[in-house]
């Protein structure tokens, strides 16, 4: 077939258009930018989320360095300009650890601008305040020292404002409580060996490993941490290990085996308002058993839509299959409780528990609610899946669902599109 010459330029301008929008034949534009931590060779890789097919390519210079020793968590700012990666140092403590800012250029390109440290030793966890204005650090211990001992060995959140247009990073002290010297604390105490952390509207909640607790703190003016009536609510898990929030309620998983569920379980609660704020009540009915033959969770995340929670696996009960999964639940829009998503009827969906990659650490949703993505710590790869919109379900991607990545991922996180 012959194209006319009004034809053929047209065609032209379609590709012209195609290309400057970073679409081809087999997919479409880049959606968002995704930053994987490795700890082997003390990486960040980027990839570009295809917003077709949801496939990965990697960024101009990827893999990057993470400017410290063991990358372990990353925070971005809203807007995506901004990424913060959390180095937690030697485990021996000979290298102190760090967050690392990071700016984002055209085509996903990190530009590395300096390194910050937290007020405690070994950060372990970040995330954003809801407004994007302040970072918060976990780190695992607070410093110990004659003025404010700490004989528990409990942690801390360092806070930092962020600057709107360089996101650089300024301490926020704590207004509330002083060391016998009368000075300020520089940091907000939690409890003993913490390991995540998760804001929820006006309130911060971290979950303790150490002492099975949840600290809560309610989010005050200029970035301050303000106790509340319950500042310290136990958990009723053995080992929790993950903490997500979805509205008004929080989960935690439990990798602790119980008689009825030897696999572990997910801990829903409300969050209290008013007198009782950053309350937390276990649901009614208690702590909801994971998916038979499942074992270990490690992870959670509720889906932007608030309908499906989904929980990584590390491992399985069942000795003919005993590779990771996640396990996806339905999340009760009015009482927040869960139950296996299913058919109904108590039918289990075929495929629930969803296979990944070996090892999941982190798992993240993209922009468009289209995509998942879970980082595979053992095997050094990347899973996807695509979200089915009306069910939650998850499907293989249209094209490939397994990408290789830098050594021993960790967490990862996604930035929309910048450039």
């Amino acid at each position: 077939m012959k194209l006319s010459r009004i034809g053929r330029v047209t065609l032209a301008l379609v590709v012209s258009v195609a290309l400057g929008l970073g679409m081809t034949a087999c997919g479409g534009g880049t959606v968002a930018f995704l930053w994987v931590l490795g700890t082997q060779y003390n990486q960040i890789a980027g990839f570009k989320v295809d917003n077709f097919t949801g496939n990965l390519t990697q960024v101009v210079g990827s893999p990057f360095s993470s400017n410290g020793t063991n990358p372990i968590s990353v925070a971005v700012k809203p807007g995506g300009r901004f990424v913060y990666v959390v180095n937690k140092g030697d485990d021996t403590k000979s290298i102190a650890g760090n967050i690392a800012l990071y700016s984002v250029g055209g085509d996903g390109v990190l530009t590395f601008q300096q390194t910050y440290t937290s007020r405690g030793s070994s950060p372990i966890w970040a995330t954003m305040s809801s407004d994007g204005n302040y970072l918060y650090v976990l780190d695992s211990l607070y410093p110990d020292v004659p003025e404010y001992p700490n004989p528990n060995g409990l942690g801390d959140i360092t806070v930092f404002a962020l600057d709107p247009n360089t996101g650089r990073m300024q301490l926020v002290p704590n207004q509330q409580f002083k060391d016998s010297n009368q000075s300020q604390l520089t940091f907000f105490p939690v409890g003993k060996v913490p390991n995540m952390m998760r804001v929820s509207g006006s309130c911060l909640f971290t979950v303790n490993t150490g002492d099975q607790t949840i600290v809560p703190y309610a989010v005050g003016a200029n970035g301050q941490l303000v106790t509340t009536a319950n500042s310290t609510i136990a958990t009723q898990a053995v080992n929790p290990t993950s903490i997500s929030t979805q509205g008004n309620y929080v989960y935690v998983t439990d990798a602790g085996a119980q008689s009825d569920s030897p696999g572990g379980r997910i801990i829903a609660y409300t969050v209290g308002t008013g007198s009782s704020a950053c309350s937390l009540n276990v649901l009614t009915g208690g702590p909801v058993n994971n998916l038979p033959s499942t074992s270990n969770p490690v992870y959670s995340m509720a889906d932007t839509k608030g309908k499906t929670l989904y929980v990584l696996n590390r491992s399985s009960l069942d000795p003919n299959n005993p590779g990771s999964s996640i396990s996806a639940f339905t999340i009760d829009p009015t009482t927040g409780k869960l139950q296996p998503l299913g058919t109904g009827g108590g039918v289990i969906s075929p495929g629930n528990p969803y296979t990944t990659g070996a090892g999941p650490v982190c798992m993240v949703e993209d922009p468009t609610q289209q995509w998942i993505y879970v980082s595979g710590n053992i095997d050094n790869t990347l899973t996807g899946k695509r979200i089915d919109s009306t069910t939650g379900e998850l499907r293989a991607l249209p094209r490939n669902s397994t990408f290789p990545t830098i050594g021993q991922p960790t967490c990862l996180a996604l930035s929309p599109n910048v450039s």
